[in-house]
């Protein structure tokens, strides 16, 4: 297979598709190589003198279709995704002739840049670059109306016949037979299959169409080179794409073709129409069973297992798109809609969220209805199915469960109103699906032998959750009850038990850190399980262990236990760092335990821990150490009593189904002692993870740009959305990170209203809908007549306080009662969806909206988020979003199904890139190099080159590369990744932003300044849209952009660059923030590269108040900034000196800073504020190191913006670091992070001085930059690694990383400038 892809991409053998491999040896003997073996299997080919022959092979009816279908996408460009990169640089060079062009153009792109920030919604338009045109080579190639074959001419070989029209306008009529094509003389309406000239044939279309048309041959070598000259991994189609919310404007024109109105008309929904369908349960499960113990088998059963997943997906959301439509009829079509079943493409869809509120009620009542129960339970029958949870987990339509969402045992169980019940079922079913996901995933990679889980995939699309499984064998051909046989399938009340089973779900639970424990049923039976209870072991047809339902694989929250929050459950990632807090912990009192509890082995002293949990009202108190050393003893010996290994002493369990309405056998002070430990990990969120969480955030280690990337940091820390209230009211004082955290609160609420009003609205209204629901959110809009039905939808909203359909659904309903001949969505209005959306907020988010939250919010980044979250495309022009209605329904492009999966990652490549990463930190490039080389060839292999794994493992080989002075391999690892970026995480996701700042960083150490200019104005629009222009990687993005026009000589452009980044940090950040200190300084050096020195001085006298404020006057940054201080005054009172002397060297210089001063007071004014008040500077590492020093820079902004950077090791590495710098080592000699005085500096510095007076002065400063970046990066692990690209470190997003290289490039060429100065 991998070789004949390989011909499949070349541009010689790219257009056979039907052939044979034969491979001949050199002592003549010939074998033929089947699809899928590997050649090593048939013969030794290292021997050498082998060769592989492809020869022509028969066509079938299927092969010759696809043979037709790779023709048409051979002529067309459209699989071509060209990057904006690609072209910048083809431009360049192309342009690249007289250099006074430079100054023009990089003119333009500075007010761009500017621009951007200031018009957000205008820079719209500028985001897409039309598509390429296409190389037109036939005018059309569709399907004759001859066919299919009469059955004479069958006979005689004839599979398939064509019409085309070539492009000189003749018309022929191609035979396909299983030979070859050739052109027959059929002419007008009467078939004749004669061929009409014997050199008119062609094994392949192709070629035939070469022979009979000069314009064909000439057009199909032309699009041939266009795709040979774009970039590999441009050809390469992504797996699972992201969905694009932008489309062209103007709209193209919608032509005829014909080719694609063939395709359209069949309605497969993802399914395979010839050949048999795919049986993805069993594909899944033999990749699965494939060996894996050398790593040539477990990257072949990755790629195996990956390929299937993903192919599973796609097909997946195409057939859920078909539920949706009601085009797939359900397998149970006299049950209740909601309770419908479909199966296709031998994939299962149930819905999770009903679509009608209004038949809740009913469906309460219908219970117990005996035909609702056979539908449903086939396996072993439960009378408890609410409609949500039913359907959800119909686990392959036949296991029902209740999953405490049922109204009549939830409203027994907590006394509260069936209706209040039912809403929060349809919260918890809604939540249950993202949890399943979850937890089959953690299944998925515990990866016990024999224990088996089935794909799964949630498609979100017109406001359905449909969820899509593959089908459990024999599951569908009747009666199976004899086949569960662990677990329960109503609610605990019979468990079932199996010794053979419960052995696999043990292991699995060992590595998920769940304990084993005993449950009561019903009947008061105990049952030793270790999972939650109303998980469910099946024997499928095929002897397989299946394991369902697992929406409980980590322990309940102890902060959320109220009725309606039976799934908010801890994040995988928190019971982790927990466990590992816990035993580091212990590791040091162990010894004291010891000592102290060696008479006591019994249980714990329950009471006393229960003190301690009730006593944190001050979670930042200092009892909190001996908090957690009395807690680990506890647990230490409760884990020894409860578990008979000693080894448990070392590992801390929780077990699942504490906190509820199960009933848990066992003593009291066992139980107690399970419930202090998950309320230990719960306190341990609040009173630990959340406070690190939200310092790294006003540090800005971790800098998220926007509603993905903040989500993916919380998840990253094991917090769970559902805090993002508590992250928003700790983030208050820093503007940007409240922005951020409302923004998003705004968006997921305002999504679930908008999914309410679409599962309600018909097929024809659903543009209107989404453009009136726009207006009513970003405009402003009024209904008449909507007085009534707002008072009335508040009414029900107080009575019902319940989540988000129970209100939304009421509303339309009631509002339908009133209108019935207006659509639901009408009764709308701006006034009532806001009201919606603080109510929602305030009860899913616990997040008071404020009054002007509606006049605060960033419309663009807001728009752009909904979309995402919604599926919507919207057109990419200017919406003038201070009008009533911004919005037409010719603005709504489309609305496309958003997919949650669960495709598994390759863990061997990520091991190997932590290890790299701690590598790099150390300063070992080579071992680095090794390492992430290696991965990436990994990850080759098992995804193929587009996946955002691969794009991480191309940007830490970048970094290396860059750090080893090898700027052109720097720029090539760059651009694939940024390529990666753009297909595989969307065309204006912050880490592609990021890919185009490192790009123009590179371009710049290679002194292409306007090409890094013209990346860098990408990277701004790219970050206007995502975070909108108040954000500290904008400024600091700022920074960098100034440094470039600073070594280029516009000292003018570059002062209004550093003006407006520090306007942006003391708004956003405070004027006492470290990043203040590094605008300063780079305003300092920039002063410096003037000549004026004073000025100089006065900025860097403020940097280092600050660091001295916020670091102390021992920090080596703080040192650092006080030998600037002196080196400026050093070079003013030198100036002044000469000028005393009349050699007024540099009075050109100085004349120059004064002139551009004068000629901009507001920038004068700005800077002598500057001077007199305190800046703040740019948060982003980038802009510290451009600024010129690591020095200050180097610890001030370079905190890797991690989503989840590993602080241990990255203090582990600094430590090694700093000893080595201790003993003299000079780690990584050719790599940046040496860096001493700015290229500029050092320039002025010689002119000023007169040459070589100052030589000392710079050796000096050299020192101390040295001792900076070694010191400084006690803080930042991977700073110097990661200095280049702090931002994304952890996969992360800051921009931080965006300048950090620059100074490293600085100390470069100011080696070259001496030089030449020399």
């Amino acid at each position: 297979m991998d070789v004949r892809q390989f011909l499949l991409d070349a541009p010689e053998t790219c257009y056979f598709t039907c052939y044979d491999l034969l491979l001949h040896m050199k002592d003549e003997t010939v074998h033929h190589l089947e699809d899928h073996n590997e050649i090593s299997e048939v013969a030794d080919i290292t021997t050498g003198n082998c060769s592989l022959e492809m020869v022509a092979a028969s066509y079938d009816d299927r092969s010759i279709r696809a043979h037709v279908y790779r023709t048409r996408e051979l002529l067309s460009l459209s699989t071509l995704h060209a990057s904006l990169s690609t072209s910048l640089a083809l431009q360049h060079e192309a342009t690249h002739g007289t250099s006074s062009v430079d100054p023009v153009k990089t003119e333009v792109l500075e007010l761009d840049g500017l621009g951007f920030m200031e018009d957000v919604a205008a820079s719209l338009s500028n985001f897409l670059s039309s598509p390429s045109k296409e190389i037109r080579s036939v005018e059309s190639i569709v399907f004759s109306s001859f066919n299919p074959p009469p059955s004479y001419r069958r006979l005689a070989g004839d599979l398939i016949y064509l019409d085309v029209i070539t492009l000189e306008g003749n018309k022929y009529c191609i035979t396909g037979t299983t030979k070859f094509f050739h052109v027959n003389s059929s002419t007008g309406d009467i078939l004749d299959p004669r061929p009409i000239k014997a050199n008119f044939e062609s094994t392949t279309l192709i070629g035939l169409l070469q022979k009979i048309s000069s314009k064909f041959k000439k057009a199909f070598r032309e699009i041939l080179e266009r795709k040979a000259s774009a970039h590999p991994f441009e050809n390469v189609q992504s797996l699972l794409p992201p969905n694009s919310w932008l489309g062209l404007y103007p709209v193209p024109d919608h032509k005829r073709d014909a080719a694609r109105a063939e395709e359209a008309l069949t309605l497969s929904y993802g399914s395979d129409l010839l050949g048999m369908q795919r049986d993805w349960n069993e594909e899944l499960q033999a990749c699965r069973d494939f060996p894996h113990t050398t790593p040539q088998e477990r990257i072949l059963r990755d790629r195996a297992l990956y390929k299937v997943t993903s192919d599973f997906v796609d097909a997946a959301s195409n057939g859920a798109i078909g539920v949706i439509s009601r085009c797939i009829p359900p397998i149970n079509p006299t049950d209740p809609e909601c309770f419908h079943m479909y199966v296709h493409n031998n994939i299962f869809y149930s819905f999770a969220v009903d679509a009608d509120l209004e038949q809740l009620p009913k469906r309460h009542a219908s219970v117990n209805n005996p035909k609702i129960e056979g539908s449903i339970n086939s396996l072993k029958n439960t009378d408890e199915n609410d409609g949500n949870s039913s359907c959800f987990k119909v686990s392959n339509g036949c296991i029902s469960e209740s999953d405490g969402s049922n109204p009549s045992e939830l409203s027994g169980a907590t006394g509260l109103p069936t209706e209040t019940q039912l809403a929060e079922s349809e919260q918890a079913t809604y939540a249950s699906a993202n949890n399943d996901l979850k937890g089959t995933k953690a299944y998925q990679e515990a990866d016990v032998p024999g224990l088996y889980n089935l794909a799964m995939a949630i498609i979100d699309y017109r406001g359905h959750r449909v969820i899509a499984q593959s089908v459990l064998p024999g599951i569908l051909q009747g009666d199976k009850s004899e086949s569960l046989i662990y677990g329960s399938v109503d609610n605990g009340k019979k468990i079932y038990w199996n010794e053979d089973f419960h052995s696999k779900v043990v292991k699995a639970a060992k590595t998920l850190h769940l304990k084993e424990h005993e449950v009561l049923d019903e009947a008061g039976n105990v049952f030793k399980l270790a999972g939650p209870v109303e998980c469910k072991g099946i024997v499928g047809s095929d002897d397989r262990h299946y394991l369902l339902d697992l929406m409980r694989v980590t322990p309940r929250d102890a902060n959320y236990n109220g009725p309606g929050s039976r799934f908010c459950v801890l994040r995988p990632e928190l019971v982790t760092a927990f466990c590992q807090a816990e035993a580091a912990e212990k590791t040091k009192g162990k010894s004291s335990v010891e000592e102290e509890h060696v008479a006591a082995p019994d249980l714990p002293n329950v009471a006393d821990v229960n003190d301690l949990v009730e006593d944190k009202a001050d979670p930042a108190s200092a009892s909190d150490s001996q908090f957690a050393a009395k807690v680990q003893k506890n647990e230490t010996l409760q884990e020894c009593g409860s578990t008979p290994t000693a080894s448990s002493c070392q590992e801390i369990y929780f077990n699942p189904n504490v906190f509820t309405e199960f009933k848990l056998a066992g003593t009291p002070e066992e139980i107690a002692a399970d419930e202090e430990n998950v309320k230990k990990a719960t306190q341990y969120l609040t009173d630990v993870v959340l406070p690190k969480f939200i310092q790294d955030l006003c540090t800005l280690e971790v800098s998220p740009m926007d509603g993905q990337t903040l989500t993916e940091a919380l998840h990253a820390h094991g917090i769970n959305i559902r805090y993002i209230g508590k992250v928003a009211e700790m983030t208050k004082h820093l503007p940007h990170l409240w922005d951020l955290c409302s923004s998003e609160v705004v968006v997921r609420s305002a999504k679930h209203i908008i999914k309410d009003v679409l599962r309600d609205t018909e097929d024809h209204d659903i543009g209107p809908a989404i453009s009136h629901l726009f207006n009513c959110l970003f405009g402003n809009c009024q209904i008449v007549g909507a007085k009534g039905a707002n008072s009335m939808q508040s009414k029900t909203q107080k009575k019902e306080n319940s989540g988000k359909s129970s209100r939304g659904q009421s509303r339309w309903k009631s509002g339908a009662s009133e209108r019935k001949n207006q659509p639901s969505y009408m009764s709308i209005n701006s006034e009532s969806l806001w009201s919606d959306i603080q109510e929602f907020a305030k009860i899913k988010y616990q997040f008071e909206m404020p009054e002007d939250a509606r006049a605060r919010v960033k419309k663009v980044s807001v728009i752009r988020n909904l979309c995402q979250k919604v599926g919507v495309t919207i057109v990419a022009h200017k919406y003038e979003l201070g009008a009533a209605a911004p919005f037409q329904t010719s603005d709504i492009l489309n609305l496309q199904p958003v997919v949650k999966h669960s495709v598994p990652v390759c863990s061997e490549a990520k091991d190997l890139v932590e290890t790299g990463k701690l590598q790099l930190a150390e300063g070992m490039l080579s071992e680095a190099y090794t390492l992430f080389s290696e991965a990436f060839s990994i990850l080759q292999q098992v995804t193929g080159p587009m996946h955002r794994e691969v794009a991480n493992c191309c940007r830490y080989l970048a970094m290396v590369l860059y750090h080893a002075g090898d700027m052109a391999g720097a720029i090539i690892q760059q651009h694939k990744e940024l390529i990666i970026n753009e297909r595989c995480l969307g065309l204006d996701h912050p880490d592609t932003a990021h890919s185009y700042g490192n790009m123009a960083l590179f371009y710049h150490g290679l002194n292409q300044t306007e090409l890094a200019l013209r990346h860098m104005s990408r990277a701004l629009l790219l970050l206007s849209l995502s975070s909108g222009p108040d954000h500290p990687d904008v400024a600091a993005t700022f920074i960098n952009v100034a440094m470039m026009y600073q070594d280029i000589g516009k000292m003018d452009t570059a002062l209004r660059y550093l003006q407006e980044a520090l306007k942006k940090n003391e708004r956003l950040l405070g004027e006492e923030h470290i990043q203040t200190a590094v605008c300063y300084h780079a305003l300092a050096i920039a002063f410096n590269c003037m000549g004026a020195y004073k000025l100089s001085h006065q900025h860097e006298k403020k940097t280092y108040d600050i660091l001295v404020k916020q670091l102390g006057e021992e920090d080596s940054r703080t040192r650092d900034s006080q030998n600037w201080m002196k080196t400026f005054k050093m070079r003013e009172i030198q100036m002044n000196a000469q000028k005393q002397k009349g050699q007024v060297l540099n009075a050109a210089s100085a004349q120059k800073a004064v002139d551009i001063l004068k000629a901009n007071p507001d920038l004068m004014h700005a800077f002598q504020a500057a001077a007199n008040s305190g800046g703040t500077t740019s948060s982003s590492n980038t802009s510290v190191k451009k600024s010129l020093n690591a020095a200050i820079a180097s610890e001030v902004g370079a905190h890797p913006r991690g989503r989840g950077v590993d602080e241990r090791a990255a203090r582990a590495a600094a430590e090694v670091r700093k000893k080595a710098a201790a003993r003299g080592l000079l780690i990584r000699p050719h790599g940046v992070p040496v860096q001493a005085v700015p290229p500029l500096t050092q320039l002025l510095n010689i002119i000023n001085s007169g040459m070589t007076p100052d030589s000392s002065t710079n050796n000096e400063e050299m020192e101390v930059a040295n001792t900076k970046v070694e010191d400084g990066n006690l803080s930042n692990v991977q700073e110097t690694a990661t200095e280049e690209k702090p931002k994304l470190d952890k996969e992360d997003q800051a921009p931080v990383g965006l300048g950090k290289g620059l100074s490293a490039l600085d100390s470069k060429k100011q080696k070259m400038k001496q030089k030449a100065a020399a």
